[in-house]
């Protein structure tokens, strides 16, 4: 335990910091492990081809569920700076979450074609609706509960178990459902996934934090009476900001580790790779990566997540360049064991460094600010994210539609101007 971090913290909750602590991580953990349940880069494309629906809308799926997290975050941070105790805000997210997997599921067992894309993607858009007020809370509930040099390692901690269920459903998938999954199993697996999320909402109702809300000085810019409303106040924030600024590009740059395994799985496709690169074997490549990762980055973000952050991005980019050598080599094939294993560990390696920068992107945010401007930073950082998601990801599909080796390297060209631009962040971390 660190003691000196730990006095920081109010005297109702430094008795309280354990218990908080392994609620964070179990809530986490089942956070995530839905996560692969609803996963916008695997699961609900699968689900759409079975169920019949358009190619078009398939390509609504990840720009619903990560834009839709993030862009409300500005304009819905004032409701949420009104709570005295942000843990309602995250568990009434929870709820809204379970309830959306549950009529995804519900639609996966009744409907089908057009029809059933449009409602799950619906469903999809009240899920991000949900996991933005989690994500607006969660960071202020963990730095109101965990002292500064432990807040990484129960993000590490989360990650681990959350790798271990990945891992459990992928095998499930291999073993039991291989290439058949029907509609009716896929709707089993997300009612599965709604009841994580009931199961969230419990956990994290149970935390223990500050009676009374941050003492710190509210700064003018958070305002939402301000004239110049959220939308102002985001951009003034990064025109202000400088370290804040340098931050949103970082993570911006960073997208490479988010945006590039979905194209490594068309890729593998393209090229003919074998029933090995199926559903299952991606879930249990993105699991392990989870269970590794979390053991390894927790502590490394505590010690500087700004040096995590770069790190990652350029072991993102050096992945992509390198496999899309392989590839290009002369007489590669996908539909042989070495090359699709080719895309199997590429995957692999890409999720496992967005393992680690999301964890230290996470850890940086929470400890560059205290009280209320936390919320802040979080809330503005998302929102810009939300926008610069879409023109990235519409850049990206575009090049995408030449070939998918150039979207590839068009990622890997932003992830090394990442570890550029990384340089001017200051080191927040205790450790």
């Amino acid at each position: 335990m660190n003691r000196d971090a730990e006095e920081d913290l109010p005297e109702d909750v430094q008795n309280n910091v354990a218990r908080n602590g392994l609620r964070q991580v179990a809530g986490q953990a089942l956070q995530s492990s839905g996560d692969q349940i609803v996963n916008p880069s695997t699961v609900l494309p699968w689900l759409f081809a079975v169920l019949g629906v358009p190619p078009a809308l398939t390509g609504a799926l990840v720009p619903i569920r990560e834009s839709g997290s993030m862009l409300p975050q500005a304009l819905l941070t004032p409701l949420v700076l009104r709570a005295k105790r942000r843990t309602r805000v995250f568990t009434a997210g929870a709820l809204i979450q379970a309830a959306s997997v549950a009529a995804i599921a519900a639609t996966a067992a009744l409907a089908e074609g057009t029809f059933a894309g449009l409602l799950i993607l619906a469903a999809l858009a009240v899920f991000s609706l949900g996991r933005c007020l989690c994500s607006i809370a969660s960071k202020d509930v963990q730095g109101r509960t965990i002292p500064k040099g432990e807040r990484g390692q129960i993000n590490g901690l989360a990650t681990t178990a959350s790798g271990i269920v990945a891992i459990t459903l992928g095998l499930g998938i291999r073993v039991y459902g291989g290439e058949d999954l029907s509609a009716g199993s896929l709707a089993w697996m997300l009612v599965g996934g709604a009841l994580l999320w009931v199961g969230v909402a419990v956990v994290y109702a149970g935390i223990r934090e500050p009676v009374e809300t941050d003492t710190q000085p509210t700064p003018p810019e958070r305002s939402d009476e301000s004239d110049a409303g959220w939308f102002g106040t985001m951009v003034a924030l990064l025109r202000e900001d400088a370290p804040f600024r340098t931050f949103v590009l970082v993570r911006s740059l960073l997208l490479v580790s988010a945006l590039s395994p979905p194209f490594i799985v068309a890729m593998s496709i393209d090229a003919g790779a074998s029933a090995l690169a199926g559903l299952g074997s991606f879930i249990i490549a993105s699991g392990i990566a989870a269970l590794i990762g979390g053991r390894i980055f927790g502590s490394q973000a505590d010690r500087s997540s700004k040096r995590l952050m770069s790190v990652g991005a350029a072991l993102a980019s050096a992945t992509i360049i390198l496999t899309v050598v392989i590839v290009s080599l002369p007489g590669f094939s996908g539909d042989t064991w070495a090359g699709t294993l080719v895309f199997v560990a590429s995957y692999f390696l890409l999720r496992l460094t967005h393992t680690g920068v999301r964890v230290a992107r996470k850890t940086y945010v929470v400890d560059m600010a205290e009280g209320d401007q936390r919320t802040i930073y979080t809330a503005v950082s998302n929102s810009a994210m939300g926008l610069i998601l879409l023109i990235v990801g519409a850049v990206s599909s575009a090049i995408a539609a030449i070939h998918v080796s150039w979207a590839l390297l068009f990622l890997a060209a932003m992830g090394l101007l990442g570890v550029v631009a990384g340089r001017r962040l200051p080191d927040v971390s205790r450790g």
